[in-house]
């Protein structure tokens, strides 16, 4: 059956980082969006852009092309954007899909949810970059894409841009609880993902926060959308369906 998919890239990515994952669920019959989150678009501002401006560049994505019983997948950061959506755009989201993603509370930013040594770290880039962050390579290669040769690791660290740091600290605003939300939800966990240390995990840590959901596993670190695009788009798929 064909499905409607919007991939929602995480930091310091852009949608185009999505596309090698959305070939392969093209190829097994289904749209597949991927848009850019604003912060992330060439010439954005990263000083004036929270998160406020990043789900409403979703919402506005979803609006215009007038999509219907969407598979909504965030990644990562993209996570703390899809949970606004179902109040964004009530009748549009079929379900909810969270690959290695934060799942925020109301009131909760993604900086409350990481462990200390990274909000040091991003108080401390930012502070010198406009209110910038970038992720310094040693953390991408050995915790984000440790799945990777060392080729890889260098070329995919190429096309990351600066993200806008607001979005790290603006606060998720959602009227209902995710888990009190009555549509499909689900966690896509990559088991070797440990951009967030194991003592302090994605699943079941956060993926326990959507009250009922489906619990899709696979192998792979953070970033398979580099090392293993095809398993990505299998596993989502697998998320994804009815």
């Amino acid at each position: 059956m064909a499905d409607t998919y919007v991939l929602v890239h995480g930091a310091w990515h852009t949608g185009a980082e999505m596309e090698a994952t959305a070939g392969h669920l093209r190829a097994r019959g289904h749209t597949v969006h991927c848009p850019t989150l604003a912060g992330n678009r060439p010439g954005d501002d990263r000083a004036a852009t929270g998160l406020a401006q990043a789900v409403d560049s979703l919402a506005a994505f979803i609006e215009a092309q007038d999509l219907r019983d969407v598979r909504l997948v965030g990644h990562s950061y993209g996570g703390m954007v899809i949970s606004h959506m179902p109040a964004r755009v009530p009748g549009c989201i079929r379900r909810l899909v969270y690959w290695n993603a934060f799942v925020p509370q109301d009131g909760e930013c993604l900086n409350d949810l990481v462990p200390p040594h990274y909000r040091a770290l991003f108080d401390q880039v930012a502070a010198a970059n406009g209110n910038a962050v970038m992720l310094p390579y040693p953390i991408w290669r050995e915790a984000f894409i440790n799945d990777a040769d060392e080729a890889l690791a260098k070329s995919s660290y190429a096309l990351l841009n600066p993200h806008p740091y607001r979005t790290f600290t603006e606060p998720a605003r959602l009227p209902v609880p995710l888990a009190a939300l009555e549509i499909g939800k689900s966690y896509l966990n990559a088991q070797q993902d440990v951009a967030l240390p194991h003592s302090l995990p994605w699943h079941p840590r956060l993926s326990e926060r959507l009250g009922l959901f489906r619990l899709v596993e696979c192998q792979g670190s953070h970033e398979i959308c580099f090392s293993d695009p095809a398993l990505a788009a299998a596993s989502i798929e697998r998320a994804g369906r009815d």
